[in-house]
Order: C-alpha cells, then structure tokens, then sequence
C-alpha cells in the first residue's frame, strides 16, 4: 500500500451544449477541451482522522468523507490541497476536485479506477460527462448526452488538441458563475430549444470542429467555437441579465481580443471566464501584451495556456525498505 498518493487534475473548458431539446431521448451533450492550467493538486495520507487542508478544503473533506464510506469504511485520511482551480469559474473545479479525491482514495487502497463510478458516487455529471471523461484521457471530447438510463453521459469522441494552439483566459474574480440550487433553477426554467438550433449544434461539432481539428485547420475551428457560443449564449441570456457572458467587462475584452484577431470566442460553462483561441504562442503573447493594460484596469486576470492531452496524473509514493 502507498504511503501518499498525489492526483493533478487539469481545468476544463465546456465548449457548448448540444442539444437542449431532447426529443431524439438524450439530452445535453457537450464539447469540451482539457487545459494545461489552472490545476487542481492534492495529496491524500492515511492518518488518525479525516482532515483536510488548503484551498477549498471544506468542499474536499465533505467529498472524502463521502468517498471514504463507500470505498473505505473505517479507513481516515489527510488530505492536503496544494493548489486548486477557482470554484464557480466555468473551469470544472468541482468535478475535477470529485475525482482527485476519489482517484487518490482508490490509489492508496489499491483500488481499481473506476472514474465513472465515482462521478456518480460523488454526484457529479448530472447534465455533461465532460469532467469524467476529460479527467480520464484529456484532449478534446464530446459526450453523447444523458438518456433515460445512462449514469454518467459517455464520451463518444476524443481527439488530440494541436500542441502550437493556444487559449486566452480572460476572467471576472469579482463575478461567479451560476451554481447549486441557481445553476438548477436556471436549467428548469429555461424553454427547450429549438430543433433547428440542436441540429445546427449538433452539424456544427461533427461537420466542422472536429474535422478542424483533425486538420489543424485552426480558421475553421475558431469560426466552428463561435458560431456554437453564439447559439449556446443566447439561449442561456435569460439566465445570465440578458448577455450571452456573465461578466459585462470579460466580453467588452473578449471583443477587443477578438478585432485583435482572436477567433473562437466564448464562455465557458456559467462563466465567469471567457476564452479565445490564437493559432500560435507567438500570437497568444502579443494578443496578451495588448490587452493587459485593459484588463488590469478592469480587473480582470488574462492567461495564455495550451490544450492538455492527458488525462489526470495520479502519483504513488511507498516507503523504502531497509
């Protein structure tokens, strides 16, 4: 048995919902990409009690404990956060921190990997399996939706990110994106959409992001993004004051980014965050060079970072025999 085992967990941006509609029996989907930050690290010890230290903390202990009594009973942790990706910002932190937890308890156990299992244990995945299957392999996945049996929503396709294109991150540290009993009110109130939008979503990632990518043909994709996020942000304007972002100043830069000439613009999940795709690091730091004044001035953070194409890390360390 491992003395420690520690799991680094990449962020993730949701591209877009597919289909809001449902009348094929599924509903959701998503396309999702895993990045190479914000992270979320941890490390798990056995010890005399459970106990949890760092950032968000309270939310991972009540996670372990949780984990603990299905996979471990009678067993206690310390639990050790290093660093984690910002709650409530559209980047997945609760679901990546889910199945950190729950992949650093079966480790030490030795346990089998069960990520699916576990986010649905942890009650993660009630609408995307993104997290799961972004956890798992990384890259850039679709998932085909929940039906009226699924668990945890398959991923149903997964390619390689091209490693020269990059991501701006533009974030709102004083604005959240909608969550808990909100995220759930928002989702029962707002109308299905329509079939013409759900096919054109649909049409979209099949007919053109994903053969982009295939191609590395970054126009296409970034047109593919945009044309999704501004179906996608319509629909959920109702919910977000009537704005396909939930923070005013995190569009005004995205559209500076964008007559900069960023492409493939959008928010991620709820937001906060927004993101913009440049074809090169090179592109990426001029892009981040100019608009650092405006965002500093508005508050904002701005980050370049790179698509991750593996799935969480998870190290065991045992102890040595003399």
């Amino acid at each position: 048995m491992p003395i420690s085992v520690s799991v680094v967990a990449a962020a993730r941006l949701h591209l877009g919902f597919l289909d809001m509609n449902g009348a094929l029996g599924r509903k959701f989907g998503g396309l999702g990409l895993s990045i190479d930050a914000p992270a979320t690290r941890l490390t798990l010890r056995p010890a005399e009690k459970m106990e949890a230290f760092g950032p968000d903390a309270e939310r991972a202990l009540a996670l372990l404990e949780k984990a603990g009594a299905a996979l471990a009973p009678g067993k206690r942790y310390r639990l050790a956060i290093e660093r984690a990706i910002p709650p409530h910002s559209g980047l997945g932190s609760g679901t990546q921190l889910a199945l950190a937890v729950a992949a650093a308890l079966r480790r030490i156990e030795d346990l089998p990997q069960e990520v699916e299992a576990d986010a649905a244990l942890l009650q993660r995945g009630a609408r995307s399996g993104l997290g799961a299957g972004l956890f798992t392999r990384g890259g850039l996945v679709v998932d085909g939706g929940r039906g009226a049996e699924t668990t945890t929503p398959p991923i149903v396709s997964r390619l390689a990110f091209p490693e020269e294109w990059r991501i701006l991150l533009v974030s709102d540290p004083g604005s959240i994106g909608l969550h808990g009993v909100e995220e759930r009110k928002a989702f029962a109130e707002l109308p299905p959409l329509s079939e013409e939008n759900a096919g054109r979503l649909c049409r979209l990632v099949l007919m053109q992001a994903l053969p982009a990518v295939a191609e590395r043909n970054f126009a296409a994709f970034g047109a593919a993004i945009a044309a999704i996020q501004a179906i996608v942000g319509d629909y959920f304007a109702p919910a977000q004051g009537g704005r396909r972002f939930t923070s005013a100043a995190v569009e005004r830069l995205l559209a500076r980014l964008a007559d900069a000439g960023a492409a493939g613009l959008g928010q991620t999940s709820w937001g906060p965050t927004g993101f913009a795709f440049v074809p090169n690091e090179a592109e990426a730091r001029r892009l981040e060079a100019l608009a650092r004044a405006e965002a500093e001035a508005s508050g904002l953070t701005l980050a370049v970072v790179a698509g991750a194409d593996r799935g969480a890390r998870i190290d065991a360390v045992y102890a040595k025999i003399a």
